[in-house]
């Protein structure tokens, strides 16, 4: 880091007085399919060039969704982790240590599915019916607010727990009627089985975090913004490469190229990085939908929580000079 940033941040009151540490052993972060800048991070070494004369060895765990990188967060077992914005907040809100310095991306990533021979059309008509979503993650979250824009609580539909990418194998099999998707399978699921979006909202889909245990955060700032400069580095290429960013999606996540440029042509925004009152405000309107469904406490100052999530000053001068 050059001395300058660290200056600056001092100046913004944002890191504590910085102490000479010893070099991190063991860097540990996800990379997960519904987050391209993770992947282009991994493929390309970027990390692990920036670290190599520290001697810090990289270790990237999968995550299947955001429940699974919370969970890890949560665990000790990464230190940083990619989430949908809302579920970060519930997890947060429920105890789980973390903060969030940076947006890897602002996508449409999750909708409401059925089959092509559906003759479900509408929100209505879910009333009554089994609909597959992966708890702590935004389609979960997505569905909820949906059906309460239709009058409909959870208790009048049949939820049924699934990963992502079994959700859509149910959904194809005909063993649920509807899926909260999530992108790429959502893509996959459009464009290789034919399904149907019956419901979108953009609105709906909260940002893309990347979430730092608040422990490391203390203890390593200088590393973490140094993970943030090399996903600053990543971004850009994304935007700048959509093609190639695509292909290198398709590989990992096993599928077709058509499938990958959905997810990251037409459903993902990678312009805005910096958290900032945008993210506050999307994630206040949001909110709601935790205490009506009681997935917090009673009580919760759900606005305090948020304040303390989103992280809109510390990533400034690095996302400015990366």
């Amino acid at each position: 880091m050059k001395r300058r940033d660290i200056l600056q941040l001092a100046a913004l009151s944002v890191l504590p007085a910085i102490a000479s540490a010893a070099p991190l052993r063991e860097l540990r972060l996800d990379y997960a399919y519904y987050s391209p800048t993770s992947l282009v991070l991994r493929r390309f070494g970027w990390l692990e060039e920036e670290f190599k004369a520290d001697g810090t060895a990289i270790k990237w765990v999968h995550s299947a969704g955001s429940n699974r990188a919370l969970e890890y967060l949560n665990a000790n077992s990464i230190d940083i982790g990619s989430s949908a914005g809302l579920a970060a907040l519930l997890a947060k809100a429920n105890g789980n240590p973390i903060r969030a310095p940076y947006i890897f991306s602002r996508p449409e990533w999750t909708a409401l599915v059925v089959r092509k021979d559906s003759p479900i059309r509408t929100l209505a008509d879910l009333k009554g019916k089994k609909v597959a979503a992966t708890k702590g993650t935004d389609p979960y979250l997505f569905l909820l607010r949906a059906l309460k824009t239709a009058g409909l609580k959870r208790s009048d539909i049949e939820h049924v727990g699934l990963q992502h990418a079994d959700g859509r194998a149910a959904l194809e099999q005909g063993r649920v009627d509807a899926w909260a998707g999530l992108d790429p399978h959502m893509a996959a699921s459009e464009l290789e089985g034919g399904s149907r979006l019956i419901y979108r909202n953009v609105a709906f889909n909260t940002y893309g975090f990347l979430n730092v245990r608040d422990d490391f955060l203390a203890a390593r700032p200088q590393e973490t913004a140094r993970v943030i400069k090399a996903y600053e580095r990543a971004r850009k290429w994304v935007g700048a490469n959509q093609t190639e960013a695509a292909r290198i999606l398709a590989e990992e996540a096993k599928v077709s190229l058509p499938v990958a440029l959905l997810q990251i042509k037409l459903r993902s925004d990678f312009s805005n990085p910096q958290p900032s009152a945008e993210h506050v405000k999307a994630l206040q309107l949001a909110a709601p939908i935790l205490r009506d469904e009681a997935l917090v406490k009673p009580g919760t100052d759900l606005d305090k929580v948020i304040a303390d999530l989103v992280d809109t000053r510390f990533a400034q001068a690095f996302i400015a000079r990366a």
